[in-house]
């Protein structure tokens, strides 16, 4: 073959690899659904004590959580990838909101909320918690309904939730971080620290 029927072929050849990668190249990245699985776990369910279980969270907590970090209203800590390609470098909820569009981000919330919950494995103190249930009947019940268990009451879940996930939440809104929703506020000024650590006990304990 003279060399410049074989640059010819070369040149057909990478043609009909171009061609290829331009077909094939959306159809194998990754869904948005994958991206988030990669810290919050297989379908929604976390292994990670910091990250919140999404599983089984109602389509409008997903939606208003994902406008507020887009929104910058919620804090974005930086983290780790815990899955996946675990080389990346850390990022942060803020971003991962901004990065993913309407469709993306409808498709992201509606497959997390049709997927079962699923309660943390974690010990919880039984006095402590005996005296969080207390509290949540008195003070957090008509929001967080079924002891925390509902995902109709657009509140999240509560029950079966990692604590230090819980923990952090707490203070963040406490610390004046996280805007509290208007019917909280006098509800948590009411409690001390003690008091939040009992209800922080009450919902991880059950499963």
């Amino acid at each position: 073959m003279s060399p410049a029927a074989r640059r010819n072929v070369a040149a057909a050849a990478g043609a009909t690899l171009l061609m290829a990668s331009l077909l094939c190249g959306p159809a194998l990245a990754a869904p948005p659904e994958q991206q988030c699985m990669d810290c919050h776990g297989k379908n929604g369910v976390s292994l990670e004590s910091d990250v919140p279980t999404i599983a089984g969270v109602s389509e409008g907590y997903l939606t208003d959580a994902m406008a507020d970090y887009r929104e910058k209203s919620r804090p974005c800590p930086e983290s780790k990838y815990r899955g996946g390609d675990t080389s990346r470098p850390p990022t942060d909820m803020c971003r991962i909101a901004s990065s993913l569009k309407g469709a993306d981000t409808t498709s992201v919330v509606s497959y997390f909320a049709a997927k079962p919950f699923v309660a943390a494995k974690q010990a919880a103190d039984p006095a402590q918690a005996a005296l969080g249930k207390k509290l949540h009947q008195l003070h957090c019940d008509k929001c967080h309904a079924d002891g925390g268990r509902s995902a109709e009451d657009e509140s999240g879940i509560l029950a079966g939730q990692w604590m230090p996930y819980l923990r952090t939440s707490l203070k963040e809104f406490t610390g004046g971080k996280r805007e509290m929703p208007e019917k909280m506020k006098p509800k948590i000024e009411k409690l001390g620290a003690s008091d939040l650590e009992a209800l922080v006990q009450y919902y991880g304990s059950q499963k």
